[in-house]
């Protein structure tokens, strides 16, 4: 619906207008009249006005000089005249100043309602411009972020005129001088646990002090989370000076001793070098590159100019020597062999994220191999969700290995040692086992996954230790719990079966009776609470 002033000095123009116009079928709502310029000018004071009809002659201020007003005050406002001047220097003049319609008077009603549908059209159409303009200027860092998405993911092919067509297709200008440099900031870890929404938090609070420290040395810049810990600033440059690379690492130096205080992690920062938008592509992998391979260094800028990469042989550990500390239990020697070797091709700058992986490999092969001559199940050992996450993260960063390495060989140790010592194992096994009796499936293989050995190993050296096997003991306790049922209770038999782990009471009782030689009804009638009553009758 729409709002209409009428401007005109002669009242019976006005009161005809009101007669002839039907209001609602030409979506009129509200309808205002004024006599003069200064009447007019107080209506658009208090209310908003959609359309005005407007004579031209009146006194204290022509229309055209109301209009002249409205055009500076309220130019959304569309003007239709309507006069008995059908001189042409009037025409002109208020076509010059925005006019819609210039109508003759006496105006026929179809004349009048077919300006003020015209006035209603265009109207429409200034309000559907405004709001693509508003979501344009909503969502342009949306846009821009998708298209740089498109372009390193490659959906926009990295050559020059695809890149040029696609920004001018997202109405995404960039003059061909525009040049760009890549930041990589890479989170290495956090100090504290956080979940995904408090990590989400911590990424946005990175952003926005990004957006302060290093974004401000360029004339603009856009930050895309490329992935989880991973933020890429893209920095536009209009004019790109020699000692920008110095300022911009001076400015990363800063922004990660912030980090660190306040926001409780260790990350890194890697300096790209100024290219074409056709050249983002390679730079943004180079960077990427630099981040895997950095296993070394917390905290640290690095550069991607002059950086080269020189293949260099190096010579991993002895591992036959590790296992022989392994299997002697020194496991803070290993630990400290283990650093000093890290640290020493830290220094020399021979560590990259293969060599890692590669020594990661080693002493994961050297430790199962160890464990196995020990009868011990390393996949079992390892199978919390700390040294799940250990080694998830193991080959990050060196840092991390030694984390790993260390718990891998204390684990390793504690574990080998309890298997040593034989009566912590065989009671270990007796105590689960008579906490499980009732389990019908209670097996070898359970047992031995408990105390982390070989099933094999386990019979052997259960038997060994006490001179029985794992099954002849675990039926033994089985009937013997069954006895005290039977004399000290009245359950029923069968509820009596099930609660040893016998879920057939065939089974039960032809078992029962091969260690008794006696089936479970005559055990009780002789021995019990039946027997005991009849014994203090007599």
């Amino acid at each position: 619906m729409y709002r209409l002033l009428i401007v005109d000095d002669e009242k019976h123009v006005i009161e005809g207008i009101k007669f002839d116009l039907d209001l609602v079928s030409n979506e009129i709502s509200e309808l205002y009249t004024a006599n003069n310029m200064r009447q007019a000018i107080e209506i658009f004071a208090e209310h908003p006005i959609d359309i005005m009809l407007c004579d031209i002659e009146m006194p204290q201020g022509s229309g055209l000089e109301l209009l002249t007003w409205v055009r500076e005050n309220h130019p959304e406002t569309e003007t239709i005249f309507l006069t008995a001047h059908a001189d042409f220097k009037y025409a002109k003049q208020a076509i010059q100043l925005g006019s819609l319609e210039y109508l003759i008077k006496p105006a026929l009603v179809d004349e009048l309602e077919a300006a003020l549908s015209k006035a209603r059209i265009k109207i429409s159409e200034q309000n559907k411009l405004h709001h693509v303009n508003q979501l344009w200027s909503q969502n342009h860092p949306l846009l821009v972020e998708r298209f740089w998405m498109d372009l390193l993911d490659q959906t926009i092919p990295s050559h020059k005129t695809v890149i040029q067509e696609a920004a001018e297709q997202r109405n995404l200008v960039y003059t061909e001088t525009m040049t760009f440099l890549p930041v990589l900031i890479s989170v290495q870890r956090w100090h504290k646990p956080l979940s995904i929404r408090e990590e989400k938090i911590m990424e946005y609070a990175l952003k926005n002090t990004a957006q302060e420290m290093i974004v401000q040395q360029a004339t603009n810049g856009q930050m895309i989370s490329i992935d989880r810990g991973k933020i890429l600033v893209i920095l536009y440059f209009d004019t790109y000076k020699d000692d920008t690379l110095d300022q911009l690492a001076r400015s990363a130096e800063d922004y990660i001793a912030s980090c660190v205080q306040y926001f409780y992690c260790d990350l890194c920062c890697y300096i790209g070098t100024n290219g074409y938008m056709h050249e983002v592509l390679s730079i943004v992998q180079g960077l990427i590159a630099l981040d895997n391979n950095n296993v070394a260094f917390n905290n640290k800028v690095f550069s991607l100019k002059g950086k080269t990469v020189s293949p260099v042989q190096i010579k991993l550990p002895n591992m036959a020597v590790w296992s022989a500390m392994l299997k002697k239990g020194t496991k803070e020697k290993i630990i400290s062999e283990a650093t000093e070797y890290l640290e020493h091709l830290v220094r020399t700058d021979g560590l990259d994220a293969n060599l890692l992986r590669q020594l990661y490999e080693d002493f994961l092969q050297m430790t199962y191999f160890v464990l196995n001559l020990k009868g011990i199940q390393a996949h079992q050992l390892f199978c919390d969700e700390l040294s799940l996450q250990l080694s998830r993260n193991a080959t990050r960063s060196v840092t991390d290995l030694i984390a790993w390495m260390r718990h891998t060989v204390e684990k390793a140790k504690d574990q080998a040692e309890a298997v040593e010592e034989a009566i912590s194992v065989i009671d270990s096994v007796k105590k689960y086992i008579a906490v499980h009796l009732s389990q019908s499936e209670l097996s070898r293989d359970e047992l031995a996954e408990h105390v982390y050995l070989h099933p094999d190993y386990l019979s052997r050296f259960f038997k060994k230790e006490t001179g029985i096997s794992i099954t002849d003991y675990l039926l033994q306790e089985r009937v013997n719990l069954a006895k005290g049922l039977l004399s000290k209770s009245d359950m029923p038999i069968g509820n009596v079966a099930l609660s040893v782990g016998f879920s057939n009471f065939s089974h039960f009782s032809k078992m029962f009776k091969k260690a008794t030689n006696m089936n479970p009804n005559d055990y009780r009638q002789q021995n019990g609470v039946q027997s005991e009553k009849k014994s203090g009758k007599r």
